[in-house]
């Protein structure tokens, strides 16, 4: 069938989030709810298309929430879609994606992928930590599944703050990270400029800080900047997200920090 639907837009400098606190999403809807192939992130391998198998690009991967939310990458830009998932049927609706420019060979993956998925209703099968999407057609996207870091015991580093929907990255010398402790019940880590250690307690997917306890150097002003942003995030209750390898805190006012696994 051809549903043409795929459309290009600037999504929000924030990233779709479908696995929260748990690492699954909660909710779900008519078509949707826990398969094996929701709350995973999918790398994709390769796609097969009229006959011909070509590698994916690194960065092409593919997670589907329990509430029938997509996010992913189609091999440059980044996208989110809806899905309905009935038995191992798999039919994805609209894709949003950013539209930045890549070299030529992503950038026709990229197209040949997004049309394979709006295009087509799959056939998913998971055999171990693989996913085939398989279209009535034979036009196959194989997938691999990889696991998510770990929420304790991870360097986070931040990228980004956000406030709403705009999303600032962090200024040039900022070195801002934090790591939570399980057994001590303690997040450590550094604002921008100064080291930080508090109290955090991890429950149904918020994360409750205690008063932060910082060192007291001085540096730069837009070092200084950051470091009051990440300051009002303690003594209270922030959301988080955790995506693979990355994690969003929003607190009640909705400021928001992004941060990324180290390697």
């Amino acid at each position: 069938m051809d549903k043409q639907r795929l459309t290009l837009s600037v999504l929000t400098l924030l990233p779709l989030a479908v696995a929260c606190g748990t690492q699954t999403a909660g909710g779900g809807s008519a078509g949707t709810g826990s398969s094996p192939v929701t709350g995973v992130h999918w790398s994709v391998d390769t796609l097969t298309t009229h006959g011909r198998t070509r590698q994916a690009p690194d960065s092409a991967y593919l997670r589907i929430g329990e509430d029938g939310r997509v996010s992913g990458n189609l091999g440059c830009n980044t996208f989110g879609s809806t899905v309905t998932l009935k038995g191992d049927r798999v039919d994805f609706g609209t894709i949003e994606a950013t539209d930045m420019g890549c070299q030529k060979d992503p950038m026709s993956f990229e197209q040949s992928l997004s049309h394979a998925y709006v295009d087509n209703t799959f056939t998913s099968e998971v055999k171990g930590d693989k996913l085939t999407l398989t279209t009535d057609g034979g036009d196959r996207v194989n997938l691999t599944k990889e696991p998510d870091a770990p929420l304790y015991g991870t360097k986070w580093t931040v990228t980004s703050l956000g406030d709403g929907d705009v999303a600032q990255s962090l200024p040039e010398g900022a070195d801002a990270h934090f790591t939570l402790d399980k057994a001590n019940g303690t997040l450590s880590g550094r604002l921008g400029c100064n080291h930080v250690t508090a109290k955090a307690t991890v429950r149904d997917g918020h994360i409750t800080l205690g008063a932060a306890k910082t060192t007291r150097m001085m540096c730069d002003g837009s070092l200084m900047d950051t470091e009051r942003t990440l300051l009002g995030l303690f003594d209270s209750t922030v959301v988080y997200e955790l995506n693979h390898r990355s994690i969003a805190l929003t607190s009640t006012n909705g400021k928001t920090v992004q941060a990324v696994a180290d390697e």
